[in-house]
């Protein structure tokens, strides 16, 4: 991702001055991020936290595309907020998904009255994924949570309750990833459905943040981005 990021940043005219990986974390340092206008943190679960709280004591407005760290989301947005920083998160950064989002959301809606229907989440990701699920999937099925009241919460195994959002999670190469929803009944089936034929989407959203955060301060999302009311 990292590598892409970099590649369509400076096919849009911006220049990356500061790469951190696993061999340079010693020039993760405030005086190095303050080079920058905007931070994009691409890392993983176990990272994100500690990234995200040094990008924004330096200052520096931050886009955040890790996933599987969200128990810590609140302390961080309460540190931007105390801070006057810029934080802009998504658990997917394509344009696509991002309006995969709301067919999700209307579709939810439409259906919260069906009770004859039964609804599932299955996501298809490369087998070097660090979280299952994914937080795309997590999102389309928060998404569904807060439409359809016969289901309670979500779950990564099959579940035991008709209550039980079902995510279901394969990996397997090569997968740049797909989300779909299903709604079935013993009459039919409805489907939606977002594949992913390369990371370029992924990555081309995540510089349009960086680009829509720069001079702003607050907490945002792939919504304001893309202006979705």
């Amino acid at each position: 991702m990292g590598k892409i990021i970099e590649q369509i940043a400076i096919e849009r005219g911006h220049s990356v001055n500061l790469k951190i990986d696993l061999h340079n974390v010693n020039e993760f340092t405030p005086e190095n991020l303050r080079k920058s206008d905007v931070a994009i943190e691409f890392t993983g679960p176990h990272s994100a936290y500690e990234n995200l709280m040094k990008c924004l004591e330096a200052g520096i407005p931050v886009v955040c595309g890790s996933t599987g760290w969200l128990e810590q989301y609140d302390a961080v947005a309460d540190f931007c907020k105390k801070k006057d920083g810029a934080l802009l998160y998504a658990s997917n950064f394509s344009v696509g998904v991002n309006l995969f989002f709301e067919l999700n959301r209307v579709l939810a809606e439409m259906m919260a009255t069906q009770d004859n229907y039964d609804v599932s989440i299955t996501e298809i990701h490369h087998t070097q994924k660090k979280d299952a699920p994914s937080g795309t999937a997590i999102t389309l099925a928060e998404q569904i949570l807060q439409q359809i009241k016969r289901k309670t919460n979500w779950v990564n195994e099959k579940p035991s309750s008709s209550t039980e959002l079902f995510i279901e999670s394969i990996r397997e190469d090569p997968a740049p990833g797909t989300h779909s929803v299903v709604y079935q009944s013993s009459i039919d089936d409805i489907e939606i459905k977002h594949t992913a034929h390369n990371r370029n989407g992924f990555a081309t959203g995540a510089v349009m943040a960086a680009e829509f955060i720069f001079g702003k301060r607050g907490i945002f999302s792939m919504k304001d981005v893309l202006s979705i009311r």
